[in-house]
């Protein structure tokens, strides 16, 4: 079920910012020829009007074939001056050309004939789409309602609060014993006191003070369980402790139109923390000091997605918003291949008021690309390994 949900995730991570193109891309009365999820084999396709849908089998991407993107389309006309610019396609070798007659009025509704504002906007459109999506995603969340701790943005408006265990260190007495992050605490004991309340500090001085073994009551996907934990010192300095962080979490939950937004205000400051820390990663790989487990591919991707679904339909929803953000910022890179690099070329053409060579934009995105798949293979290879 997992790996169904990924791949349902992905798709629609994949088509929301395809679609940021391609509707931009019609809007400005640029031809689109081919509409694709995934990458060649392909697994079904079909024509309508003037454009090619197809969903193939690899399912790591896919792509909007537009009309003159490459700028070297045989039919077209020399070239007369003017705001054109060029940009290769991000993944020349996988798109395959769609057949259309080359009609005198076709030549207009080139990309690289409009301005290059418009071709900067179908470009940035499905970084937009993404952005988008994520920003519904989280305001049906709200709608729904969403977890939230007592002491965060909504503490006034929080509803059945319950403490809950937020993070778990490994290998601690709490790990060992199968607790994990989203567990809900009804009851501690340590054979003479109990501890029955919702507040997180307290439990954490019950804990804290507690002598011996201590009996924990909690529920988990609506199933109740009990855990044998033995406090222990070293964890947390002066008093035992079990290896957890707790938090009083409880429900929010809005109608439509706060729903909407509250999502765009949280959808800003996910925008803007996920905009510094890929800034602050980039810096220390600079500096040699990245870490590199810290980032993960489609495996350690699959795995956070079984997690969120596990805690709920609303993580999940959650979960995949942060992604749809990350893959935004990311494509807003200037690499090439990424939509970044196609506006970094963009830009250059018009500092310099003419055309970046088609054949170096090619071989520039072409190998852009091929490293990108290096990469992710890389990541996806040590995910593989953490998991052994």
């Amino acid at each position: 079920m997992t790996i169904v949900l990924f791949f349902i995730i992905l798709g629609a991570l994949v088509f929301v910012h395809e679609l940021g193109h391609f509707i931009s891309a019609k809007k400005a009365g640029i031809r689109v020829d081919a509409f694709a999820i995934g990458f060649p084999p392909k697994i079904y396709g079909k024509k309508f009007g003037e454009t090619q849908y197809d969903l193939n089998l690899i399912p790591f991407g896919g792509y909007v074939k537009i009309f003159g993107e490459d700028g070297d389309d045989s039919s077209s006309p020399p070239f007369q001056g003017g705001d054109r610019g060029v940009v290769a396609s991000s993944i020349p070798p996988l798109q395959k050309e769609v057949a259309h007659s080359d009609e005198p009025e076709d030549f207009n509704r080139r990309f690289t004939s409009k301005s290059r504002w418009i071709q900067a906007l179908v470009l940035v459109s499905g970084i937009l789409g993404n952005i988008i999506f994520a920003w519904l995603l989280i305001s049906i969340s709200f709608m729904s309602g969403i977890p939230s701790s007592v002491d965060g943005r909504y503490a006034s408006e929080v509803q059945n609060p319950k403490l809950t265990i937020a993070t778990v260190l490994p290998d601690s007495p709490a790990g060992k014993a199968g607790l994990k992050s989203g567990d809900v605490v009804h009851s501690l004991t340590d054979g003479t006191r109990v501890f029955s309340g919702s507040e997180s500090e307290p439990a954490r001085e019950f804990i804290g003070e507690s002598k011996g073994i201590l009996t924990i009551e909690y529920t988990r996907e609506e199933t109740d369980y009990t855990a044998q934990v033995e406090p222990v010192r070293g964890i947390v300095a002066g008093k035992p402790a079990i290896g957890v962080s707790l938090d009083t979490i409880g429900v929010v939950r809005f109608n439509i139109f706060r729903a909407f937004y509250e999502g765009a205000l949280t959808t800003w400051d996910i925008l803007r923390e996920v905009t510094y820390g890929l800034l602050g990663f980039i810096k220390e790989a600079v500096m040699g000091q990245a870490d590199l487990g810290s980032i993960s591919g489609p495996v350690g991707i699959a795995g956070l997605v079984g997690e969120a679904r596990v805690l709920g339909f609303v993580y999940l929803l959650s979960f995949t918003a942060f992604i749809s953000i990350n893959l935004a910022v990311i494509n807003l890179l200037p690499i090439p291949a990424l939509d970044g690099g196609r506006l970094l070329f963009l830009a250059i053409e018009g500092i310099i008021r003419r055309p970046i060579p088609v054949k170096f934009t090619r071989f520039v995105n072409t190998a852009g690309f091929f490293l990108l798949i290096a990469f992710m293979l890389f990541i996806t290879y040590r995910d593989i390994v953490k998991l052994f």
